[in-house]
């Protein structure tokens, strides 16, 4: 809630100031490090990612994205997969990105939903999580060859245990991916400093395309890669982005003059890579 709260503090703030386009090139306090260039001239890369393989995102987000010929990424659980596998296939055909997001889908036993079937991340240990990731990897690439690159850590936790036994999985996420992605996160990614297993996650849930695009502009500075993360889609809600919204804001990132390239997080994730010098 602090999270959320924050982010809507930051909007309310910059909602009332004009829209400032930082230009990195022309700050005297910048070092030539500090400058990342993305393709097409591109000022910032933002990527589309939607969590838990839901029914709208096969049914509404999808048809935009291919509208737009835009692709997405979307972290998933084999059994939601498992029950419209046929359209998933479709989805991989079409170009989009799918991630791993467990199979369990442990986050804190804090959540209500959790703690009446008994189960959290404070319950369960490192062996048995990377269990649970593993068989979501097998599962995507026997059921629709897919060899997940990219993960998503359920409800942005990133740790198991409690008290003095708690011990973050983010190295366990650096074993098996090239790259983590978070929720919830109040800033986006420097392409020279960031750390791939913990890439922030920017919430579109429930937000009107303006407040969008003002937290989006805000978050520009360094060159810096947004990554978009939301739930259902069809109507604005807590766990949902608005369907024209969402066309909406793909316009937006689509029109030259923005200066965005809008890409899978794979995509982002193997060019920073390949182009970026190494963080001290």
């Amino acid at each position: 809630m602090t999270k959320i709260f924050t982010l809507l503090t930051l909007l309310s703030c910059t909602l009332a100031l004009p829209l400032v386009h930082a230009d990195t090139h022309s700050d005297p306090d910048k070092q030539p490090g500090d400058i990342f260039h993305y393709p097409h001239g591109a000022r910032n890369a933002v990527s589309l990612t939607f969590d838990d393989a839901r029914v709208s995102q096969l049914d509404v987000a999808v048809p935009i994205l291919n509208k737009h010929g835009v692709r997405g990424t979307f972290y998933v659980m084999p059994d939601p997969v498992r029950e419209r596998l046929n359209d998933w296939r479709k989805v991989v055909a079409a170009g989009h990105e799918l991630g791993n997001h467990t199979q369990s889908h442990l986050c804190t036993g804090n959540f209500a939903w959790l703690r009446a079937q008994g189960k959290g991340l404070e319950q369960v240990d490192l062996d048995w999580l990377e269990q649970d990731i593993v068989k979501t990897s097998r599962f995507l690439k026997t059921q629709l060859g897919v060899t997940a690159q990219s993960f998503a850590y359920p409800c942005g936790n990133t740790f198991v245990g409690r008290g003095a036994q708690v011990k973050s999985y983010v190295p366990l996420i650096a074993k098996h991916f090239s790259s983590g992605r978070t929720w919830l996160d109040e800033t986006a990614n420097n392409p020279t400093y960031l750390d791939f297993a913990q890439l922030t996650g920017i919430r579109m849930d429930g937000m009107r395309f303006e407040e969008l695009k003002t937290m989006i502009e805000a978050l520009r500075e360094d060159n810096k890669w947004i990554i978009l993360a939301g739930h259902d889609v069809g109507e604005n809600g807590l766990y949902s982005v608005d369907a024209e919204v969402l066309s909406q804001l793909i316009h937006y990132l689509k029109e030259p003059k923005n200066g965005f390239w809008l890409e899978t997080v794979d995509k982002v994730s193997h060019y920073i890579k390949m182009h970026r010098k190494q963080p001290e």
